[in-house]
């Protein structure tokens, strides 16, 4: 259990558009210090999440707080300490890494000098080419500039809205290690989507896993990985019946998410026999008991079939 306050305290957050529920209820804490992975195929709502947190969008319904303050009420002071890269940094092509910070670090009202922007610059491993032309610059380190645009008013909380989407696998790696160099030399509290499984599992302190704007598994990384947690999912004649019985036994803490006909757990391997003499001596109609390896497996299971797999392993 966390002791400290958490940094954003996300409370049934809604939104509709006219015909779709684009986040459905969600509630998450994200706690100090820590690097907060945010997980789910594209179109699962994590970036309509994160344009509610950034108060580009405004919920239909539920509550933001951010710092310990309500984000409706207290909006330009949090933002002021916040630092977001959402979709392809917006850089002018034809000046430099270290004018474009200057310029942006001016539009936010900062008046750094010339230490501080090459410090920044420093930060993201730019240092040898401030002097460039951004038009110059793969992808990997535009996007390593838009991360030096969002930390130079030196932001507690960066928010990053899958930052290694379109890169290679080295400029996917820049990109991670400076994400861990951030949160564990610098001690920022970040939040970072993806639809990648296995990046979140590299850099996470503890994660989210969304689904058609529902969170479906939360918890801490190296515990969601642990073989001896696996997921079962579990489909009975009578799944409202059962659920009722569950939710106050000692397997209430088990459950992940129901189902239309059941639900599913995450249970150690050596759990199963027990939980199942359980289902069947409360009276629970049984239909079929299925573990799922891995939560890997589990996160596969839960693409639409009009998403490609390889999207998730490459």
């Amino acid at each position: 259990m966390h002791m400290e306050n958490p940094v954003i305290k996300v409370t049934n957050l809604t939104k509709e558009y006219k015909e779709l529920r684009a986040v459905d209820g969600l509630s998450f804490e994200v706690y100090p210090g820590e690097i907060h992975g945010f997980l789910g195929q594209n179109g699962a709502g994590k970036s309509t999440t994160i344009r509610m947190l950034l108060s580009l969008i405004k919920p239909s319904s539920g509550s933001i707080e951010i710092f310990g303050k309500s984000l409706e009420t207290n909006r330009s002071e949090i933002l002021s300490k916040i630092g977001a890269v959402i979709e392809r940094p917006d850089l002018y092509k034809y000046l430099t890494a270290y004018e474009n910070l200057r310029l942006f670090a001016r539009l936010s009202g900062l008046k750094p000098d010339q230490d501080q922007l090459m410090y920044q610059l420093t930060q993201v491993g730019l240092e040898k080419r401030a002097h460039s032309k951004v038009r110059t610059f793969s992808q990997g380190m535009k996007q390593r500039l838009g991360l030096a645009v969002a930390l130079i008013h030196n932001p507690d909380l960066i928010i990053l809205d899958e930052p290694t989407n379109g890169l290679d696998p080295q400029g996917i790696a820049d990109i991670r290690n400076l994400i861990l160099k951030l949160c564990k030399k610098e001690g920022k509290t970040i939040l970072v989507s993806s639809h990648l499984l296995s990046e979140i599992e590299l850099i996470a302190d503890r994660m989210i896993i969304i689904d058609k704007g529902k969170k479906v598994v939360e918890g801490a990384v190296k515990e969601l990985f642990d073989p001896s947690k696996m997921i079962v999912n579990v489909e009975l004649e009578n799944p409202a019946e059962m659920l009722t019985v569950l939710q106050s036994s000692i397997w209430a803490e088990n459950i992940t998410e129901v189902t239309g006909t059941g639900f599913v757990l995450q249970i150690d391997k050596n759990q199963i026999p027990g939980f199942s003499s359980f289902i069947i001596n409360e009276g629970g109609r049984l239909i079929s008991l299925q573990p799922k390896y891995s939560l890997e497996d589990y996160f596969l299971s839960l693409t639409s079939a009009n998403q490609h797999v390889d999207r998730f392993t490459n």
